[in-house]
């Protein structure tokens, strides 16, 4: 039995790492060619060049349109040819990282992925979710290796709105429930080997540090402070959560959040806030006992995230609307086949109005 662990060439955490930024990249190529959101500019920047002259090094900046999709990758990619970048550099949130790791996988150069918010767990994979131009989950994009440099400015973390601190919170929170579900079903990780030792404590350990300090970190970057508890949940969100989703594999949660891609009214939640609910329904599936579901449960409304078919922005609910969900968290190519246990479409739809349930009544 083959078993698989992989992570970045370098995680790198701390206050005021951004200053550090062209010193840690140099150390892969002097020609940087960087994709950053727009809307982030004027606060990564000025950090960035603050020492550029000292440094032998160039920097390519271009402005990421959104989604990552193949035709905004094939765009970076010509950019990139065209202007000669040696490195790309991934600035801001999880389509912009999965973009960069994506352009540079056909260009054929290192990237360094560089979270200005602590939303998702992708800056440490080996693996780019790609969308249609229109927001749709289309496919996932595997990797022949996660990044060669994660860099993260915990300062600049906590100055981001705490909504996305949540979403983070709530993407982490399936990394255990869908390891243990992988562990349990012999389901093969996304590197295509069994889950190791390491992996899963890392899964677990993400897990109990989320229960531990997830909700003294939402109430420090509400008031702008980068705490002891907002540095854990940045390291959980990113790094512990990245290996042991990757590591661990995985299962119903985020095929439910690539169902819900589907619903328009769900379009301006956050990744993290859809698969927060795809959790909820995940336990609802393995009919977990109450009391799992209850810390759960309890946990998201203290966070914010997502309980019920409302909290997603569904006022109405449309019954073949909600199986056109389950259909499609069903796909073959997705990853509710890692589940110990057959899943139907049908399985999915009674899952979600149980957790809608669930939510309103614990509400």
């Amino acid at each position: 039995m083959t078993k698989i662990i992989g992570s970045p060439t370098r995680y790198i955490q701390g206050k005021g790492e951004l200053e550090r930024f062209v010193d840690h990249a140099s150390t892969l190529g002097n020609r940087i060619f960087i994709i950053i959101d727009k809307n982030i500019k004027d606060i990564v920047l000025p950090f960035i060049e603050k020492n550029l002259e000292e440094k032998k090094v160039s920097l390519e900046i271009v402005d990421f349109n959104g989604e990552c999709s193949k035709n905004e990758i094939n765009r970076l990619k010509g950019i990139l040819e065209e202007k000669g970048g040696e490195i790309v550099a991934g600035i801001g949130g999880g389509k912009t990282h999965d973009t960069a790791k994506a352009v540079a996988f056909y260009a054929e150069k290192p990237v360094i992925i560089v979270p200005t918010i602590a939303s998702t767990d992708a800056p440490c994979s080996s693996l780019s979710v790609i969308y249609t131009d229109d927001g749709v989950f289309e496919e996932y994009l595997f990797l022949p290796s996660s990044p060669n440099i994660v860099l993260i400015d915990s300062d600049v973390v906590s100055n981001a709105p705490a909504r996305l601190l949540a979403a983070g919170i709530g993407d982490a929170l399936a990394t255990y429930y869908e390891a243990r579900a992988c562990q349990n079903s012999g389901a093969l990780n996304m590197f295509g080997g069994h889950i190791t030792k390491t992996a899963m404590a890392l899964a677990e350990l993400c897990y109990n540090t989320l229960i531990e300090d997830s909700v003294k970190a939402y109430l420090s970057v509400e008031e702008k402070v980068c705490t002891k508890a907002v540095e854990n949940i940045i390291e959980a969100n990113t790094y512990l959560s990245g290996i042991g989703f990757e590591s661990g594999g995985l299962a119903a949660a985020h095929a439910i959040h690539n169902g819900l891609t589907v619903i328009e009214e769900a379009h301006n939640l956050y990744h993290g806030e859809k698969v927060a609910f795809g959790t909820l329904v995940q336990l609802v599936l393995e009919n977990a006992p109450i009391e799992e579901i209850e810390e759960l449960i309890f946990l998201c409304q203290e966070l914010g995230l997502p309980t019920t078919l409302e909290d997603l922005n569904i006022k109405e609910v449309n019954n073949e609307k909600i199986m056109e969900v389950a259909k499609l968290a069903c796909a073959p190519e997705d990853t509710m086949g890692n589940m110990p246990f057959e899943v139907k479409p049908e399985d999915v739809y009674a899952a979600i109005m149980g957790a809608d349930s669930l939510g309103k009544y614990y509400r």
